[in-house]
């Protein structure tokens, strides 16, 4: 394996180049104490979730893998198809890069549902950066990056098995098969099945609280690598169908879809994917080598939302070149090279065509320094033309500096640019009587002009042993100042959507403190708390951004047994949540049984699990979500009169289902 690192790091295009590099050797060295890795000697503010973290939840997919991660933040989206959003520094997923291997993944069309079509049992590892990311992934991102990697078919075991059933009657089944067919390659296939068979209403409004769905997921996984040659490379294959059907209990898609007999919605997706990377590291030169990645994907989705339809289907092609060396020696080294990036875009709202195609080239050059002590530097730059944003630049900083022993000091500046999908990204409001209207019609991407926002940030990490215990603390503060927005308005009308481009301040200040501290010999406990000044200037006036607490608490208590020599140990993790009161959309004018306050109450929420491992190859786990039962008493607004004015199902700020229960069992043959 040791052998291997030098070629493995070509593909791995890690946000930052050294920081790809630290946090490899930070696995190795505490991997067997932490879950949550943070290193002291990488440049961004960049923590690894290991696969022992996401296995402290059930994680069922990639948005259920960051309930026990302090940084990001974890809620429903609406109150019918049970999907998991995250936001990072205040603000939505859209602002955030995320990719699959260092290839972006979750984009356009696949925003609002595809980080549900990554099952947590193909993750090895989740790279989290907060702030600007690296010129070398492109200029998308604004407030950090999410880096999944997958289990490599070189380093997997033969087989693995993992069953899931829960109280919500949803089920689950994942299947790895693994064979090595020669030191130098190997292949993966993983089997991915899910489905939900029971209606459930626990809240008595007359509408599921969770889809009635199912789910097909595959990827056949190749990977080659010579440490004589220095050439490694992958190739991927995955496929995806998923069919999702909610609504009202007595909806029935054969009598009732598009009538008005029940309110009912189907959001069917079907998904394909091809992706390749090809490294070659320079025998004869040190610290030089060079990679070419590819993917293609096809989405397509088809939906209805009462008599609303989206239908939407995006061709993607995607290609990145890179190529890295030194100048002179080791303490300098620099990355360069060239994006393409290609979208199709076919999209029909109530029939209305709304297709384009996408095109942007770019180049990059990204410059590191690091004195291998106390200082270290990245600084890049990339220019791109894209066919509806024009020409521009992207410049990104990262500094880093140890003033003291076990102690660091980060700052990271830089400029994001991107397209807003503004129906692929705001689908929860098809679920609802609101007209959508676009303000604005001189722009070029649904009459809009594309988001522009700067992002600046500090943070300050000290480790340090108190009363022979092993703790440290962190400090972040992050801030976005958009210089246009395109602004999702709900405070107009209960009856309306509105998209227009931002004509004042928008603006996201982040605070987050985190303690962590080895309470007594395998006991852990993280905390953390959070504070956001996230404020926008609408056409009625200025407001938070709503559905998002202004404050939040976060505490996880894990404890853990000794393994014994026959591999067998018990595993206790417990995490809270504590949400501060919301801003909520304006109701006012709404029949008084359909209006929600102008603040949402606050709460917390318990999870919990047990896992007993039997041996090193088997073991079984229990877990219970919001335990404590906390339900929001009025999660679908005019339920009695779904096709009438007050219909809204997007007006979420607290869980819908109540307690949920479930058990699993995961098997290994290694």
């Amino acid at each position: 394996m040791k052998k291997q690192l030098p070629l493995l790091m070509v593909l791995t295009f890690c946000s930052l180049k050294l920081a790809a590099q630290d946090t490899l050797k930070a696995v190795k060295v505490e991997s067997t104490r932490k879950s949550i890795l943070k290193s002291l000697t990488i440049t961004g503010n960049t923590s690894v979730m290991t696969s022992k973290e996401l296995l402290k939840a059930a994680c069922c997919n990639l948005a259920e893998s960051f309930e026990t991660n302090p940084s990001i933040d974890v809620n429903f989206s609406d109150a019918l198809t049970g999907t998991k959003q995250i936001k990072m520094l205040g603000l939505t997923s859209p602002y955030l890069m995320i990719t699959e291997e260092n290839i972006p993944s979750v984009r356009g069309a696949s925003q609002a549902y595809g980080l549900s079509f990554t099952p947590g049992t193909w993750v090895e590892s989740i790279q989290i950066t907060k702030g600007a990311g690296s010129v070398v992934n492109g200029y998308e991102s604004i407030t950090g990056q999410i880096n999944t990697e997958l289990l490599k078919p070189l380093n997997d075991i033969p087989f693995f098995l993992n069953a899931y059933g829960s109280t919500d009657s949803r089920f689950e089944l994942n299947t790895h098969f693994n064979k090595k067919i020669n030191p130098n390659w190997a292949t993966s296939l993983f089997v991915h099945g899910n489905t939900r068979v029971a209606r459930n209403d626990q809240n008595g409004d007359g509408f599921m609280d969770n889809p009635l769905g199912k789910q097909i997921n595959f990827i056949n996984r190749w990977q080659f690598a010579s440490q004589e040659s220095g050439l490694v490379s992958f190739f991927s294959v995955k496929y995806l169908n998923d069919e999702k059907q909610t609504g009202e209990i007595n909806f029935n898609r054969d009598r009732d879809k598009m009538t008005t007999n029940f309110w009912g919605s189907e959001i069917n997706t079907e998904r394909f994917d091809l992706s390749s990377k090809l490294g070659y590291v320079f025998k004869d030169i040190p610290n030089q080598s060079i990679g070419f990645q590819n993917s293609y994907s096809s989405h397509r989705q088809n939906s209805y939302f009462g008599l609303n339809t989206f239908d939407i289907k995006q061709s993607s092609y995607y290609s990145n070149l890179i190529f890295n060396s030194i100048i002179s020696n080791i303490k300098n080294k620099f990355a360069t090279g060239l994006n393409f990036t290609s979208d199709q875009y076919q999209e029909f709202v109530n029939a209305i065509d709304y297709s384009r195609i996408d095109n942007s080239v770019g180049g990059f050059f990204e410059y590191t320094y690091d004195d291998l002590d106390k200082f270290s530097l990245i600084l890049g730059g990339r220019v791109d033309y894209h066919n509806r944003l024009g020409t521009f630049v992207t410049p990104r900083l990262h500094l880093r500096y140890s003033p003291w022993d076990q102690a660091v000091i980060r700052f990271s500046a830089g400029r994001g640019k991107r397209a807003a999908n503004i129906f692929a990204e705001n689908q929860q409001l098809f679920a609802s009587s609101r007209q959508f209207d676009i303000l604005d019609s001189r722009g070029k991407i649904y009459g809009l002009d594309p988001e522009i926002a700067w992002n600046f940030g500090f943070s300050f990490g000290q480790k340090f042993v108190i009363f022979g215990k092993k703790a440290d603390v962190g400090i972040d503060f992050y801030r976005t100042d958009f210089q246009n927005q395109v602004i999702v308005d709900l405070f107009e009308s209960p009856q309306k959507a509105l998209f227009y481009n931002l004509n004042g301040k928008s603006f996201a200040n982040s605070l987050q403190l985190d303690f962590n501290i080895e309470l007594l010999q395998q006991v852990d406990l993280r905390t953390a708390y959070k504070y956001y000044d996230i404020s926008t200037d609408y056409l009625s006036g200025t407001f938070q951004r709503p559905l998002q607490a202004k404050h939040r608490f976060f505490a996880n208590v894990e404890y853990a047994t000794q393994i014994t020599d026959e591999g067998q140990q018990w595993r206790i993790d417990a995490t809270l949540n504590w949400l501060g009161r919301q801003q909520l959309p304006n109701t006012s004018t709404n029949a008084l049984t359909d209006r929600l306050p102008e603040f949402s109450p606050s709460f917390s929420t318990l999870n919990m699990q047990i896992t007993l491992q039997q041996s090193r190859n088997f073991e079984m786990y229990f877990g219970g979500e919001n335990i404590g039962n906390y339900r929001q008493r009025k999660a679908v607004l005019g339920a009695m009169n779904p096709f009438g004015p007050n219909f809204d199902t997007s007006i979420i700020f607290a869980p819908v289902f109540g307690q949920m229960f479930y058990a699993g069992l995961r098997f290994k043959i290694r």
